[in-house]
């Protein structure tokens, strides 16, 4: 087998999961990965011969993908706002959605500090996951002294490893926030919280309920906004006040989030760039 007849091959057998570029993405990032050579570098080694060890890996890679497991998952790694992150079963893989969460805590963090006159904005991030929140907010803010809580041990492991990787000091807690909060006052809280609720499982696809961690995505209870009123509940005693909230939430229910933090001096839904209704941005 030539590396040509590869790259054939990998849109042939994924052709009923991804589309022909999405399947042609695939086979450059697995290529890369194994190869070491750019997709500019491989035109010229097109018709170079496969060793039969690399072979099966490519085997074992198409086994994997025709399965529904994300590439992500495989390589153990995901691009986040222009960036690497290690990634596995246990945590979520990020999503374009939450770079604009960034976006948008970014610009009013940077108002924040002009009208508290305050460099040190203490930011805490609950359900971190793979951390890539926190990671962004203290590369964004690096006089801020940021915390991420997480009920998952596994996860934390993972976030812990980036933060490592991108040489940021975050403060990792395991903690289940509908029970337990650190005893401190924060400038900031973000979150991105699992927000599907049982009744929407049938719309969610195979492969992200059998690959991405249950826990990130659903709630646990009937209730889908069970985290949106346990952080307005937690705003109440650690948020200071003036102090901001940025939420990434479930589109089909902008409205009932936003009620949750209507007592806050400001509280406005935001549209994704999809048009859709997806982060709350609350003043307190």
């Amino acid at each position: 087998m030539t590396i040509s007849d590869l790259k054939k091959s990998f849109q042939v057998e994924l052709s009923e999961l991804y589309s022909s570029s999405e399947s042609l993405m695939l086979y450059y990032i697995f290529t890369e990965k194994t190869f070491g050579f750019t997709k500019h570098q491989l035109r010229k080694f097109e018709n170079q011969s496969i060793l039969e060890s690399d072979i099966e890996v490519f085997n074992s890679i198409l086994n994997q993908l025709k399965s529904g497991k994300p590439y992500q998952q495989i390589t153990g790694e995901a691009e986040f706002y222009g960036k690497r992150f290690f990634v596995n079963e246990h945590v979520l893989i990020p999503r374009p959605e939450t770079e604009e969460l960034l976006e948008l805590a970014s610009h009013y963090i940077q108002e924040y500090q002009k009208e508290e006159n305050l460099e040190n904005v203490k930011i805490l991030d609950i359900g971190t996951g793979s951390g890539v929140i926190p990671i962004i907010l203290k590369k964004m803010f690096s006089h801020a002294e940021v915390h991420a809580v997480d009920v998952s041990a596994d996860a934390l492991e993972i976030a812990q490893k980036n933060a490592d990787f991108h040489q940021t000091e975050i403060q990792f807690h395991q903690m289940d926030i509908l029970t337990k909060i650190p005893n401190m006052e924060f400038d900031v809280i973000i979150s991105n919280p699992p927000y599907i609720g049982q009744d929407e499982l049938i719309d969610i696809k195979d492969s992200v309920k059998s690959y991405e961690p249950n826990l990130a995505l659903f709630s646990p209870t009937e209730d889908a906004l069970l985290f949106y009123r346990r952080i307005a509940e937690i705003s109440i005693t650690n948020l200071k006040k003036g102090g901001l909230i940025f939420l990434e939430i479930n589109q089909k229910l902008g409205l009932e989030t936003l009620a949750l933090y209507q007592n806050f001096s400001v509280s406005k839904l935001i549209k994704d760039i999809s048009d859709n209704d997806r982060m709350i941005y609350a003043k307190k």
